[in-house]
């Protein structure tokens, strides 16, 4: 039985007993989104990340949601990318595409991956430029209190520093108010080439999942979710907050395992 609770302006979190666990009630909770989505808009938009998000997405593979979700009706969208060959073991598209998006009926046109023959510059301007011609046509809804996309789902890990997207700890981008696409040069992780969605496009969601596992990341989450001092108030996650929209924590038993208990009922 998952825990879960409700912080305030930190959003839901769901505490989970084992990675098994969490990964059926994330298929669950992205297949019900995109039940909603399609049936509302006709389309559902999809903003992923990398790392070990994708292998707990691996339940939307499997029956019933391999064919029962709509799988035509998807746009999928990268919130960050590393500037590298979509060949390259360190891209996002690569992992999605050979952990998900092969095994399962999407369109090819509806896959909005970087172009990957440029700089991390220009790749983070035609990013924004292709994202905002699918808000034009309403492909992507568009935010009701700001230009923002405003995708259905955007969904996110976060790593031991609280970084989530290439959005990192103290640096200049998380102040990014104007551009919905950036780059960075110097991500503290390899490789340090970098797109990723600014704050505003991610707060401007419907729906925003952060989905995180470890001991490693347990401080993290503390830092990001629990009533804390200012000191944190900077953490990249911790500024992760929707305007409108829903945020929910897909935790496991060890990431969740500094935060403060006394808010979580069976």
């Amino acid at each position: 039985m998952a825990h879960s609770g409700v912080h305030k302006d930190r959003g839901e979190l769901r505490i989970h007993e084992n990675l098994d666990e969490l990964g059926t009630d994330l298929a669950e909770y992205i297949a019900e989104l995109s039940e909603a989505s399609v049936k509302e808009r006709g389309v559902f938009t999809i903003a992923i990340s990398g790392g070990s998000l994708i292998g707990l997405m691996g339940r939307l593979c499997e029956a019933p949601y391999n064919k029962t979700v709509d799988w035509a009706k998807w746009y999928i969208f990268w919130a960050d990318e590393r500037v590298v060959a979509k060949t390259h073991a360190d891209s996002n598209y690569k992992l999605a595409k050979d952990g998900l998006l092969s095994k399962v009926p999407v369109l090819p046109s509806h896959v909005n991956s970087i172009n990957d023959s440029v700089s991390a510059e220009e790749a983070a301007d035609d990013y924004e430029f292709h994202v905002r011609q699918l808000v034009k046509t309403r492909t992507i809804n568009v935010s009701d209190i700001s230009d923002c996309p405003k995708f259905d789902l955007i969904l996110l890990g976060m790593g031991p520093d609280g970084h989530v997207a290439s959005l990192f700890p103290n640096h200049p981008v998380l102040d990014e108010k104007d551009e919905w696409v950036t780059f960075i040069t110097d991500s503290p992780k390899s490789p340090p080439e970098r797109i990723t969605f600014t704050l505003p496009v991610i707060n401007s969601a419907s729906n925003v999942a952060v989905v995180v596992t470890g001991e490693s990341k347990a401080e993290a989450v503390h830092l990001a979710t629990d009533d804390v001092g200012p000191d944190c108030l900077s953490l990249p996650a911790r500024l992760v907050r929707p305007i409108r929209g829903k945020l929910v924590w897909f935790l496991d038993k060890l990431a969740a395992s500094k935060l403060d208990g006394s808010r979580f009922s069976e």
